[in-house]
């Protein structure tokens, strides 16, 4: 495909979900409104994230796969010029399969959304709001200019707010004000470490900050703007202890909240130190890596030691918010590849982004619908004194449900495993300069929690899939009631679900489609883009 096609392809995709906010705000033509009003803007948002999703899919096609380590589909034009700032998009290996993943989220989103439309607001405002959230997901993985990026960065953060705080569960007012402070804390620290390496580079173009790798700026520069940027960043990860805002979003948020939070927005963090700080700052990246490392492993500890704590019997654990812990120790394996400087760490790195966006995803969409048939997420009353019986009631959801679990906690042959071993493989053998012992010993640390992983969501599995017969919710479990049959996967769950766990079982056989887009790409950035 030639270059103009592509460039087109590429500012479709970032414009389209910002032309379709603005249109499901207007009234809808009489022709199209169907049943009302509502069900034609709901309609409305599956055929943008429809179409975008096809834009996608479209331009992933018409990529030069041969050369993904070059910039493709470059737009480059002038915005403001009296601070260099310009409008500059563009797609290697690292940001297309980024790109993709929020487009079929959204889209998934966006159809489970019509046949389940969250209570608690207009269908008009929360459309509007999704496209918004996807347009500025779409441009942070897009944009090639420091301030763009920043602007698409901080672009996702109200429509999010909204999303959590009309259309949420219990104590969304209070989850949504902690999103918005942490994220908002966190970009203000961030834009002063941008601004930092964009003034005394000379330039705010992230391509040519990374092919100077640094040269500009003094060792001091870096290591001040470095700290202040992964800061910034770590908050969106999210890393240990910055992650507490990240449970109580996850618990309160309505599924497709939940859904796009855990699948495309933490992976802005890590995209960002990807590739920002690591070519940018290399000085910085260096001198920090031991103690982003030390954080990354922490939290994959604290992460997997807080769902057991909410997976076991009587803890009264909501198993959103264990799927929302389980994710601050998935995106700490994340965080560990990246501290390697190594492109083994980084390319296991960034496959981790896509697998957990694609399980994780899925397993937030199976306990929107099991809260949607039981009416709680809570553990205990889910599973009385021997379990929910799900593979009894609803065979199917209780499988799914297992075999998100399996993928979640990195079982060969599926998406989860490739991630997480190569990200340890890094540690084995960091970057020149780095502490092979310390690493080593954040290796052996993060393999242990791999074991806590497979072990809390075995738990979850024996107690909600397995069980005979439990006694309804509140109920006495000597009490000889059973509950009643729950429906299984319904046709819009199924077509919303599947496209996640084809590609996670494609992933894990096939890990060379992933890993051969971004490893040149991962090289020449660790080169300085050389």
């Amino acid at each position: 495909m030639n270059h103009t096609a592509l460039q087109v392809l590429l500012l479709a995709l970032v414009v389209l979900p910002l032309l379709g906010a603005v249109a499901a705000l207007l009234p809808a033509p009489p022709g199209l409104r169907g049943r009302g009003p509502e069900q034609a803007v709901l309609r409305h948002g599956v055929t943008v994230t429809g179409a975008v999703l096809a834009v996608a899919i479209a331009l992933t096609a018409g990529f030069d796969h041969d050369h993904p380590a070059r910039m493709q589909a470059q737009t480059d034009v002038s915005w403001i010029p009296a601070l260099d700032i310009r409008i500059h998009l563009g797609v290697d290996g690292v940001s297309l399969p980024l790109l993709v993943l929020t487009a079929l989220l959204t889209f998934l989103c966006a159809l489970y959304g019509y046949f389940n439309p969250p209570a608690g607001g207009s269908p008009k405002a929360f459309v509007s709001l999704l496209l918004l959230l996807e347009g500025g997901t779409l441009a942070s993985f897009a944009v090639l200019d420091l301030m763009l990026f920043f602007l698409a960065f901080e672009m996702v953060l109200i429509p999010m707010y909204f999303l959590i705080n009309r259309w949420g569960g219990a104590e969304r007012e209070r989850a949504a004000w902690r999103f918005i402070l942490y994220t908002l804390l966190g970009s203000v620290v961030m834009l002063l470490g941008l601004l930092l390496v964009g003034l005394k580079g000379g330039t705010f173009d992230m391509v040519a900050l990374a092919s100077d790798n640094g040269s500009g700026l003094s060792h001091t520069t870096q290591l001040i703007a470095a700290l202040a940027i992964i800061t910034g960043l770590a908050v969106k990860a999210p890393m240990w202890p910055l992650h507490s805002w990240l449970p109580d979003a996850h618990t309160a948020a309505p599924t497709v909240g939940s859904v796009l939070l855990a699948g495309v927005l933490l992976k802005m963090g890590t995209y960002g130190l990807v590739r920002i700080v690591l070519p940018m700052t290399p000085d910085g990246a260096h001198t920090y890596a031991p103690y982003l490392a030390a954080f990354a492993v922490i939290g994959i500890l604290y992460g997997s030691l807080a769902c057991l704590a909410l997976a076991r019997s009587g803890a009264k654990g909501d198993l959103k918010r264990l799927i929302a812990y389980s994710s601050v120790g998935h995106m700490g394996f994340v965080l560990l590849g990246i501290a390697t400087l190594t492109p083994t760490g980084v390319n296991g790195a960034l496959f981790a982004n896509i697998a957990h966006g694609l399980i994780t995803g899925l397993l937030f969409f199976l306990v929107g619908a099991l809260k949607d048939r039981t009416g709680t997420t809570d553990l205990d009353q889910l599973s009385g004194s021997s379990g929910a019986a799900l593979y009894g009631r609803a065979p199917r959801l209780g499988g799914l449900l297992a075999f998100g679990a399996v993928a979640s906690l990195g079982l060969p042959g599926l998406a989860g495993f490739w991630g997480e071993m190569l990200a340890m493989f890094g540690a084995f053998e960091p970057a020149e300069g780095l502490s092979r012992p310390a690493f080593l010993t954040f290796m052996a640390l993060a393999g242990f929690g791999t074991l806590l992983t497979a072990a809390y969501m075995l738990i979850v599995v024996r107690r909600v899939c397995m069980g005979d017969h439990p006694a309804e919710p509140g109920q006495h479990p000597a009490e000889p009631a059973a509950r009643p049959a729950l429906a299984d996967v319904r046709g819009h769950e199924a077509a919303a679900w599947s496209p996640l766990v084809a590609l996670t079982v494609l992933t894990g056989l096939w890990p060379a489609a992933l890993l051969g887009l971004s490893d040149p790409a991962v090289q020449q950035l660790l080169a300085g883009g050389k």
